[in-house]
């Protein structure tokens, strides 16, 4: 019994000894790519800052780049390590774990996914102002799992990366001018080229509004009180505090502009009409000027000359 437990021990060491040298060339070719895995990281992080991303955001493509090379490295590192264990096998083990990781975290790894495309292909960047659904408000930072906003009344808001990715952004301060525009309603008497031409005057005179493209004014429909009017504009840089200036401005010199042209700006008003109390056609329905035609033989009488015939003394 003695004899095969010293042979056993002695195939151990032969089958260690046998295994050594490719620990050794394994070790060593995991040490390396360990450092050009570092390397990796480091050009990635430079890449993204070049492209104008943050430095927490450069840092965060830097390390997933860097995690995923070193673990390439470990497969290929095994893969020498032990010629018995194919590369095949190793991706299946790993395909299996992540399958089970894809489960337990499958929010999180989507906005994972989500947050890097993003990085990437820079739908927007940091500064720009964006609106995503009811939010609206300047990009902070963009982290691998949410997007920083910083809404106009200074509130910081985390939007999902995964919703970014999949529903609708307006980007704001995508393009370096932005069109503005503003209605009004001027007297159903006016003249209305002379209206478009005060208030096209009043717009290229005022401050921050562009020459190109052209401010116009048009007719948008018979209101209420008057005619509807679109006053429109351009300005640059498209940024709200500069849209609310610029709209500011541009509305008092418009007013100004019209006022001094005699042109009304009337209120809304409204009439009510008393078919029985104003005039002798009123209640007559064959008769009447507004209101609705007679639709048959029997037409009402005036309320006043009923009271007034049963009461001749008066």
């Amino acid at each position: 019994m003695f004899g095969e437990a010293v042979d056993r021990l002695d195939a151990l060491a032969r089958g260690a000894a046998a295994l050594l040298p490719g620990l050794v060339i394994g070790l060593i070719v995991f040490l390396v790519l360990l450092l050009v895995a570092r390397g990796v990281r480091a050009g990635v992080r430079r890449a993204a800052a070049l492209r104008e991303a943050s430095a927490e955001s450069a840092a965060v493509l830097g390390r997933i780049a860097g995690g995923v090379f070193t673990l390439l490295a470990f497969l290929v590192a095994a893969s020498v390590a032990f010629p018995s264990v194919s590369a095949a096998d190793l991706f299946n083990l790993l395909g299996i774990g992540g399958v089970a990781i894809g489960f337990a975290f499958r929010d999180v790894l989507q906005n994972l996914l989500a947050g890097i495309l993003i990085l990437l292909t820079r739908p927007f960047r940091i500064g720009d102002q964006i609106r995503v659904k009811e939010d609206e408000g300047t990009v902070e930072d963009i982290w691998v799992r949410a997007t920083v906003l910083r809404t106009y009344d200074n509130r910081r808001i985390l939007i999902p990366n995964a919703t970014l990715f999949t529903d609708t952004i307006q980007v704001i301060t995508a393009h370096e001018t932005r069109r503005l525009a503003f209605t009004l309603t001027i007297g159903n008497g006016d003249d209305i080229a002379l209206a478009r031409r005060v208030i096209v005057r009043s717009l290229r005179e005022t401050e921050g509004v562009l020459a190109e493209p052209a401010p116009d004014a048009l007719v948008s429909g018979l209101g209420a009180s008057g005619v509807d009017m679109i006053a429109r504009f351009w300005i640059h840089p498209p940024r709200r505090r500069d849209a609310l200036d610029a709209l500011d401005l541009a509305i008092e010199r418009v007013k100004q502009g019209l006022a001094e042209a005699g042109v009304d700006l009337p209120y809304p008003t409204s009439q009510l009409l008393f078919h029985d109390q104003t005039e002798d056609t009123d209640g007559d329905r064959a008769r009447q000027r507004e209101g609705w035609p007679a639709s048959g033989r029997v037409v009402p009488r005036p309320r006043w000359r009923v009271e007034r015939e049963a009461r001749p003394d008066r």
